[in-house]
């Protein structure tokens, strides 16, 4: 690549990175700013006087509990990450690596869903959980939607880029279906599920619609829906909005970075079949 290609290219990334990086920026500097400023029409990206009243008050506001929110929402989406890897990665094996009837036009069928949009399944998730009693509990956010269509798809490509001859050796040494699948497979295709787990992490963390249907009482609420609180007809505390998208943001960004190189890894190994 040349001197001017390469100069371009450079000026292109700094111009994306800054659109990306300034609405971050934004959040971040509007959650140190008081009450009046960061409500004001007149835009400013840093505060004039920064202040940690929007942090002090949305941490010991009764009326707020956002730890509790916090808590709620790591739960759960730990729960449902591992409850998706779980039954990816037994459905993916069984499809990629066993025989019986009909698997071709089962699997085409789990890949159908994946056409249809998720809100369609909305009402049928709602009635499910209601008539199981699981409305406004940890039950109605861990289970819908784990058996998830894009998990299995994903470790079955993995899965098939294995070579079979790792299995054969493993039969022959006297390993049985269950001893291949937890021995061998499921420790080689750990970025994949690392992967995987943290997607799932992310859209349980990200979730806003499905909480708001399900959970009614304050105590309950995920974070993003009990953020949604601090908003009403007459007005809206920006500081405590953006004080509170910080704090939703941390653990986000703590798992990406722990789980970094397994992303890597497992997107650039998931997608190809080998």
């Amino acid at each position: 690549m040349t001197r001017r290609p390469r100069i371009a290219l450079a000026i292109t990334l700094l111009v994306l990175t800054a659109v990306i990086a300034l609405p971050l920026v934004f959040m971040v500097s509007t959650s140190f700013k008081s009450p009046q400023e960061a409500n004001s029409l007149a835009f400013s990206l840093l505060p004039d006087a920064p202040t940690l009243s929007a942090y002090r008050e949305i941490l010991t506001d009764p009326q707020i509990p956002v730890l509790r929110w916090l808590g709620n929402s790591l739960l759960t989406a730990v729960l449902h990450s591992a409850l998706v890897v779980v039954l990816a990665t037994t459905a993916a094996y069984a499809l990629a690596r066993m025989e019986f009837p009909f698997k071709r036009t089962l699997f085409v069928l789990i890949i159908a869903t994946m056409f249809v949009p998720g809100i369609i399944f909305l009402i049928p998730h709602f009635l499910i959980v209601n008539e199981l009693g699981w409305l406004n509990s940890y039950a109605s956010l861990v289970v819908p939607s784990a058996a998830g269509a894009f998990g299995v798809f994903f470790l079955r490509q993995f899965f098939l880029g294995i070579h079979a001859s790792i299995e054969e050796a493993a039969i022959v040494d006297g390993c049985n279906q269950w001893g291949v699948f937890w021995r061998i497979m499921v420790p080689l295709a750990r970025p994949a599920i690392a992967t995987l787990a943290v997607l799932a992490f992310l859209t349980s963390w990200n979730d806003f619609l499905w909480p708001v249907f399900v959970l009614f009482s304050t105590d309950m609420l995920t974070l993003p829906a009990g953020l949604a609180q601090l908003q009403n007809e007459n007005t809206t505390r920006f500081d405590l909005l953006m004080a509170g998208g910080v704090i939703a943001s941390v653990p986000v960004l703590a798992v990406y970075v722990l789980a970094q190189r397994f992303i890597i890894e497992g997107v650039s190994q998931g997608g190809v079949k080998g």
